[in-house]
């Protein structure tokens, strides 16, 4: 008599390129070496920069280079000008707050915005907490996990949607950005001037920037016509031949006027938005004028909570040291393999999708023998353009 016996199933055969990826699990790396969002690290995992970071090059000499001109043309006659050192302490002042903007403009963009961690696997599932919303598919495969679910924010119920990149429900206030490929805390926007997102942590510093840079285009400016104004006077000229005498000034006066208009309308806008505590994600999408806010505690408390609370700690340590393969392929048990090279759609059911098929070749034939659907989800940061995206099951 033959005795039945119960015969383990063979694990899923590979494609070459994810073989590799599994024969490199047990390796140990810092976190920043493996780390799966698109960002730029530098100093070992000290400094966090965006991808797009030689952008702040761009805004690093769009501030310095009228300070340089405004210190060796325009300074030379207000500091003979001016007496008792007063034309000094003019140039010194200017340099010296350059300095402070051009530190204030690293510090946003060096900074982790408010990077969530992402999960190792899919959270598990409790009635009392997910909506009755489901996206199970019929064949089976899909993952179960809802799409939102419901939290409650100050005696209001909020929304959450679960982040299938992150494998992680956001919390209230958090969007995954698609140029960072990060779940970031208090999302703001994704800032191409400073080459990073900005949120919880560093949206304080980026707002000092933004008032600092204002501040000193209109200092550069109004010396400029003090200067144009002391030509005139010396030399009992016209508007036209002052500026011939001083054609910097001109340049300097029409410059900071053109800039003075877009940061100095960055400035008011973020200062409405502190005063309402707001982000500029909801306010474009939300948009809450004449509705309620949830998270406003009266103009006074909203301030003191962005502008002079304490800064949260870090939730990331990028320095500490990991197993490789919990970032290159977290959980093959759950038939997803997490990789940048996967990350290539989305799917918002807020505002609904297409089916596309994924394109990787090797993806589909590992996941047709672990009969499951990766399916990951890119937020847009762009405000009133939503990514979209979906999936086919193979």
């Amino acid at each position: 008599m033959q005795e039945n016996m119960y015969i383990a199933p063979l694990p899923p055969q590979l494609s070459d390129s994810n073989e590799k990826v599994v024969q490199a699990s047990g390796q140990m790396k810092r976190v920043y070496q493996v780390w799966q969002g698109n960002n730029i690290f530098f100093l070992g995992g000290t400094f966090i920069f965006g991808p797009d970071a030689k952008s702040m090059i761009l805004t690093i000499l769009l501030i310095v280079i009228p300070v340089v001109l405004f210190a060796a043309f325009v300074s030379q006659r207000l500091v003979n000008e001016f007496q008792h050192h007063l034309g000094n302490l003019i140039v010194g002042i200017a340099v010296v707050f350059t300095i402070y903007v051009i530190f204030l403009l690293l510090l946003t963009s060096s900074r982790d915005p408010g990077i969530i961690p992402r999960n190792k696997r899919p959270p598990e599932l409790e009635d009392d907490d997910v909506s009755n919303l489901s996206w199970a598919g019929s064949h089976g495969g899909l993952s179960s996990v809802p799409p939102f679910k419901d939290v409650i924010v100050n005696g209001y119920i909020i929304r959450v949607k679960y982040c299938h990149t992150c494998m992680l429900y956001r919390p209230p206030r958090c969007s995954h950005c698609s140029i960072c490929n990060n779940c970031v805390d208090r999302f703001d926007h994704h800032c191409p001037w400073v080459g990073q997102c900005i949120g919880k942590r560093n949206y304080r510093c980026f707002y000092m920037f933004v008032s600092s840079a204002t501040i000193l285009c209109l200092y550069v400016l109004v010396f400029c016509c003090v200067n144009l104004k002391r030509i005139i006077d010396i030399y009992e000229c016209n508007l036209l031949e002052a500026l011939l005498k001083s054609p910097v000034s001109g340049i300097l006066i029409l410059y900071t006027f053109v800039v003075v208009w877009f940061v100095g309308g960055l400035t008011g806008f973020h200062t409405y938005l502190i005063c309402s505590n707001q982000t500029t994600y909801e306010n474009f999408r939300y948009r809450y004028d004449g509705k309620i806010n949830p998270y406003s505690h009266g103009c006074g408390r909203n301030v003191k909570e962005i502008l002079f609370s304490r800064i949260p700690k870090s939730k990331n340590d990028f320095r500490a040291k990991v197993e490789e393969d919990v970032y290159l392929f977290p959980s093959l048990s759950f038939g997803r393999a997490i990789s940048q090279d996967t990350a290539k759609t989305s799917f918002d059911l807020e505002m609904g999708g297409k089916c596309h098929e994924l394109a990787s070749e090797e993806l589909e034939d590992a996941q047709s023998q672990i009969n499951s659907v990766v399916v990951l989800e890119r937020c847009a940061t762009q405000p009133l353009h939503t990514s979209l995206g979906s999936f086919k099951e193979t």
